[in-house]
């Protein structure tokens, strides 16, 4: 992976706990190193390929100075996100460095450093009641909305019958890999907002819906929570689930048993 760093920024701006360093205002020392790829541009020697890092220190110091933070640590939290958001980036660190924090220690600086990337993320839809198609393409849609997620393949649409033992229609199923800044829970709660606004009624276990959204795998990321499980306790059991999946992440391999998407596939349908 290649990266630009920018080293040592000055910006005179006004973030601290005290009263009066909102008001008079610091001086703050900001190093920002991005993960990118230099492939392209490296190739053609062409500028309109690369992360113009003249653009980005403009970017921070707007941000820097725009905003007023009690804590160094929402701001370069705040600055990573900048940054990821508007540039194509795989990942930041950002260190804020703050010369004059007000202690009664003698010290050279006072820092802290904040890490964000883009993690990926596989989601499972299904509908089996209403326009089943629109209510799939409206979460395509709202995720692709959404600033903090970047949609990067949707497989096709196919229909499945019914899991479970709850007499019901046939679903529309398919699956989606996007990237995301937000963490497993906070991707949750967003999927949930976006089933809700669907009407989504959790009454019967297995039973019908207007809109399913589960997380089947995070990056490769194993968590065993109460309310999430990663990757999805059921999936290498649902072919509704592996079909559509094979079809945008065929060799995507499973991060505990290791196996392939594919091949999870091939021992599903030879059961």
């Amino acid at each position: 992976m290649d990266s630009i760093k920018i080293s040592d920024l000055e910006i005179f701006a006004s973030h601290g706990v005290l009263p009066e360093e909102n008001v008079l205002g610091q001086k703050f020392v900001i190093t920002a190193e991005v993960m990118t790829d230099f492939s392209r541009c490296a190739k053609d020697d062409d500028i309109t390929k690369t992360v113009n890092y003249a653009q980005i220190c403009e970017d921070i110091e707007k941000y820097t100075k725009e905003n007023i933070f009690k804590l160094i640590e929402t701001l370069a939290y705040g600055i990573a996100e900048t940054i990821l958001k508007k540039y194509d980036v795989y990942s930041v660190k950002v260190t804020v460095k703050k010369p004059s924090a007000p202690i009664k220690f003698h010290l050279d600086t006072v820092s802290v450093t904040a890490e964000m990337k883009w993690n990926e993320a596989i989601i499972a839809l299904g509908s089996n009641m209403g326009d089943k198609e629109s209510y799939l393409n409206y979460a395509v849609e709202k995720i692709g909305n959404d600033e903090c997620c970047k949609v990067m393949r949707v497989s096709s649409f196919i229909t499945t019958e019914p899991y479970g033992d709850v007499e019901q229609d046939d679903f529309l199923n398919g699956c989606m890999k996007i990237r995301t800044l937000y963490s497993p829970n906070e991707l949750l709660d967003m999927l949930h907002r976006i089933e809700n606004e669907c009407d989504r009624k959790r009454i019967v276990r297995w039973g019908p819906r207007t809109l399913d959204l589960d997380i089947i795998m995070y990056n490769d990321d194993v968590i065993d929570e109460e309310e999430l499980t990663i990757p999805h306790i059921e999936m290498t059991k649902r072919t509704f689930v592996m079909i559509p999946l094979c079809e945008i992440a065929p060799y995507k391999r499973h991060p505990v048993s290791g196996k392939t998407m594919t091949e999870i596939l091939d021992e599903l349908r030879r059961v």
